[in-house]
Order: structure tokens, then sequence, then C-alpha cells
């Protein structure tokens, strides 16, 4: 069975979001722990809590830095921690587009409003004076765009008659402590789920040119050619031929490939019991924290060792 995802949060304050996340993951069934809390204010607050709790802590100051040199930094220090995931908690800072795009779809923040409305500061205020009958916090991926990446989860909150920004705040705040915590949890969990891990991987291999899904003794496959002479470049094992992992297969160039692979990372490949002897390659997909861009490179190699010959042009436009 996989391991806890490995989380890195990211704060410049108080870390009552970090908090809440921390306790949830002192629970034996939450699926991720908490690896690392680093902060951009070495006398943030939240620091002196997690260490208190026995997680790694990071500060360093942004003064004086470019932002993507500081960005480079805490990258360094994220991964060095093991991390899966990373989910900013009151991060006030604006991250570089190189930052984000290494983080891409395993990136969290968490929002004071039921986005897209009230990007950005100030979000209590803005509601009140516009009359809201609701406000609430917003669970999102984290793109390039400020407070606009796909929403994960949100919680609305009902304003009251004599509301203010700071009364408003104050029960956001454990709105955001409930939420935050459950939607990290669903998302780690996704990436354990066979149907989800099947799914994505069938919708990279049909973006290849001229490829359909077949199952083939149990297992979902995927095909090039037509449908009556295509041959299959990749399968997904769920715990096949008594193994126990979910993993992707694809040919390699040969046993001797197959073999450096193994020996190079054998956290990540392994000989399949079925299809090994004749090359193909496991990549396991039960981690976590599948790089997903490492899947879609895998698939359109084999793709290029089973396409037809009038198919093989289209090779290059796949690199």
């Amino acid at each position: 069975m996989a391991e806890r995802a490995r989380v890195a949060v990211l704060i410049s304050g108080r870390g009552t979001n970090m908090a809440a996340l921390l306790y949830a993951a002192k629970h034996d069934d939450c699926p991720y722990e908490i690896v690392l809390v680093a902060a951009n204010d070495p006398g943030a607050r939240g620091l002196e809590l997690a260490a208190a709790e026995g997680v790694p802590t990071f500060a360093r100051s942004h003064k004086g830095m470019e932002r993507a040199a500081f960005d480079a930094v805490m990258d360094r220090e994220i991964r060095e921690a093991g991390a899966d995931y990373v989910v900013l908690a009151g991060y006030m800072r604006i991250l570089s587009e190189e930052f984000v795009g290494k983080w891409e779809g395993r990136m969290l923040n968490i929002h004071p409003s039921l986005l897209p409305k009230y990007k950005g500061l100030d979000t209590y205020r803005r509601a009140l004076d516009a009359g809201d009958a609701v406000s609430g916090c917003t669970v999102h991926l984290v793109t390039a765009t400020l407070d606009d990446g796909p929403i994960l989860g949100q919680t609305e909150v009902a304003i009251l008659p004599d509301d203010t920004p700071e009364r408003l705040a104050n029960r956001i705040r454990i709105a955001e402590h409930q939420l935050y915590p459950r939607v990290l949890a669903e998302l780690v969990s996704r990436q354990l789920d066979p149907d989800w891990l099947v799914a994505k991987v069938g919708a990279l291999a049909l973006a290849l040119p001229e490829t359909h899904a077949k199952t083939s003794h149990g297992a979902p496959g995927w095909r090039v050619g037509s449908e009556k002479t295509g041959k299959f470049f990749a399968y997904v094992s769920v715990r096949h031929h008594g193994e126990d992992a979910i993993a992707l297969l694809v040919k390699t160039s040969g046993v001797d490939e197959q073999a450096a692979l193994i020996e190079a990372e054998p956290d990540l490949y392994y000989r399949p019991a079925y299809y090994g002897p004749s090359g193909w390659i496991a990549i396991r997909l039960d981690s976590g924290a599948v790089d997903w861009d490492h899947i879609a490179g895998w698939l359109r190699k084999s793709w290029s060792f089973v396409a037809p010959k009038k198919l093989q042009p289209l090779a290059e436009f796949l690199e």
C-alpha cells in the first residue's frame, strides 16, 4: 500500500490553517502528513507551533531577493523534505510562474471568498459593501493567475445584519479550518483511486493519434491502429497476476533498457509478471504523487514502438 502523501505548508504569519491541517494529519486514517512548514518571514508565529509539534521548519526572508531566486530557495527546501504537494496557508507572496509550473496540479490555496467573487485582498469588506447574503471560503489549485485555479471545494458562511469585516472574518476562518483538511484529503486520496488513475491514463493515451481503448484479460488497455489490426501500447495493471501494485505497463526498447530503469529507480519501475519477458516495464501509479508529464512521455514512446508504419511520421510531432 502507498504511504501517506507528504505535504509542505507555506505560511507568512500565525498559521492557523496550517495548524488545522497539522492536527487533522494526526488521525491514523488521514491520507497525508505534514513534512515541512516553511515561511518567508523568520518571525512567523506558525513556525513555533509547527516546531513544537515536531514538524520540520524552514524560514528565509524574501527581502532583498529577486522573486524567482527566492522561489528557487523554497522549491529546494520543499523537495529536500520529500513533499508531494504544496499547500499555501496564509502565504502572502505572489509566486513566480516557474515555481507554479513545477507544482502544477499539486499546489493548493485557500481564499476567503466564494471565488470567482472577490479575488485579491479585503474580501470581507467587499462582500459587506456589496450587500451579499453569504460569503465564505474556497480551496483551489494554484495557477499562474492570482486566485484563478480550478475550484476543489467551497463553504458558504451567512452574513449577519450587524456583521463587521472582523466578525465575518472570524466565522469564515472557522469554515476554512474545516474545509482545507477535508479537500486536501480528498485530493490526495483521489490519486490512489484505481478508477481515477485508469481514467487519467486513458485520457492521455486517447489523445495520441488513431488510438482506442480495449480491455485485455480484464486489464484496461489502449491500442494504436484500426479496431481490427491495432496493437496494444499500454495497459493499466490493477494488482493483476498477484502483484500488490497499480501500474502503467508500456513497451521499452528491450530487456536491457528495462533492467537499467529498474536498477536506477526501483521504487518507480518494476518488471511485470506477464509482460516483463517481452521487455515491457511497469511504472507505479499508486505513489499518491504521479508525475503525469513522465507518464505522458512514456505513452508517447510506447505508442511510437508499435504504431503502424504509415503513422510513424507522426512520432516526431509527439515529442
